[in-house]
């Protein structure tokens, strides 16, 4: 029998993502280190990566870096499984739902704090109806709404305010990779002999 090996290569899309994926992932473990003044009220840094990706290189690549910060943080901190996870499983595919959606609202009125404020009622709407139909099943979870409700806004207000600002920052990113023509080309030509 013929030992089969399988090749991957990483393109330049699949690094950038790794290096969002990264960014977010530290930004989620230092989060684990604040001191919480109630339980799943969180500052959500992570999603001001998510939030520069959406607006540079589209919805696609913003949920690869949000669901890989998701299952890696949760490995790192050791919650792979538990019921932090599912929270938090839950509340981001809700605010990548919502942000989907919000992308092709009017451009004009609505940005990355709009879309931060929709993503973070999102998050929060979705944990709590997770707590409540799994963790808490009884409807007093739901006393905690006007708290939620108010970290959602002022949490997604100043991530929303970061995200723009660094994207205002930020350079452009370039058209995109070179073809693979383009690179043999150019690797030909350096390794010419006739220069």
């Amino acid at each position: 029998m013929t030992p089969s090996t399988i090749e991957l290569t990483a393109t330049a899309e699949d690094r950038r993502i790794a290096r969002h994926a990264a960014a977010a992932i530290v930004l989620t473990v230092a989060e684990a280190a604040i001191p919480l003044p109630l339980p799943g009220v969180k500052p959500g840094l992570a999603n001001i990566v998510t939030l520069i990706v959406l607006a540079r290189w589209g919805w696609r690549e913003a949920v690869w870096v949000s669901l890989l910060r998701v299952l890696a943080g949760s490995l790192l901190l050791g919650q792979f499984l538990a019921p932090g996870f599912f929270l938090s499983l839950s509340g981001a595919l809700a605010s990548l739902l919502v942000l989907g959606l919000a992308m092709h609202l009017p451009a004009r009125w609505f940005g990355p704090v709009s879309h931060s404020i929709l993503a973070a009622f999102a998050h929060i709407g979705a944990q709590l109806v997770v707590a409540r139909l799994w963790l808490v099943p009884h409807d007093g979870v739901f006393y905690l709404l006007p708290v939620f409700a108010l970290a959602a806004v002022v949490f997604g207000l100043v991530n929303g305010l970061v995200a723009s600002r660094l994207l205002a920052e930020l350079p452009q990113p370039s058209a995109g990779p070179p073809s693979a023509d383009s690179a043999v080309h150019a690797t030909a030509e350096v390794d010419s002999p006739e220069r």
